[in-house]
């Protein structure tokens, strides 16, 4: 990725257009957004809040840019559909990744950027967000939000039970060992690993090598986020 499209270009320009503005004549979205427009890539989307009342379940989303980054795991174009946010599939996500922070920078009329890490529909999600609230001397009318995908993992459906061996393939196998590398640095034969792997993709219902480490990882991920959810 150039630095030309890269997402601390968007955020950078997003926030040099938000200085921009001020609360005693507030700004339309469009003008704080518009120069980002063709710097947005395929992993990155840009949505705008429409802020309706007390109530963030009646606040509207509206997709300014979908993302052009197609998966098997989740649809985040057709789950992203413009919408009341009490309308979204996931009402989990929406009250615990996202309404908490629309509300936060909509109080402090200030932008915040950070790594997000939850679950949307059972898949582990993992994003960078800036999220920016019109300046008004009154409530904002609106926030900008623009994020840019870092990985979407889909868990195995089973948890499967391990032994010490698999842990140890698995491990490598993540760590970007070949087959041939981890029978060397285990000291077993080529042959014992591929068969070891080819039952871990049969038990969890990988279709090829690269399937089953997405599928660990997203395991681990699962493990390590908290109940609460980033």
């Amino acid at each position: 990725m150039s630095k030309e499209t890269s997402f601390n270009v968007v955020t950078r320009t997003l926030l040099d257009e938000w200085l921009k503005t001020t609360p005693e004549k507030p700004a339309a979205a469009e003008d704080v957004y518009r120069g980002i427009l063709d710097k947005l890539t395929i992993k990155m989307r840009l949505t705008l809040f429409r802020i309706d009342g007390d109530d963030p379940l009646n606040w509207h989303m509206k997709a300014i840019r979908h993302s052009g980054f197609v998966t098997r795991v989740l649809n985040i174009n057709k789950i992203f559909a413009d919408c009341r946010i009490g309308e979204f599939k996931d009402r989990n996500y929406m009250e615990q990744a996202v309404i908490p922070r629309l509300k936060d920078v909509l109080a402090r009329q200030q932008p915040a950027m950070e790594l997000v890490k939850t679950k949307l529909l059972g898949v582990n999600l993992g994003y960078d967000r800036i999220l920016l609230p019109q300046k008004n001397v009154g409530r904002p009318e609106w926030i900008i939000s623009s994020s840019n995908a870092q990985f979407l993992l889909n868990p195995p459906a089973r948890n499967e039970k391990l032994d010490v061996a698999d842990e140890t393939i698995i491990q490598l196998l993540i760590e970007g060992y070949t087959a041939k590398e981890i029978a060397a640095t285990l000291g077993m034969s080529h042959r014992t690993v591929e068969h070891r792997l080819e039952r871990m993709k049969e038990r969890f219902g990988a279709r090829n090598i690269v399937h089953l480490v997405a599928m660990l990882i997203a395991t681990h991920i699962d493990r390590s986020i908290p109940d609460s959810r980033a």
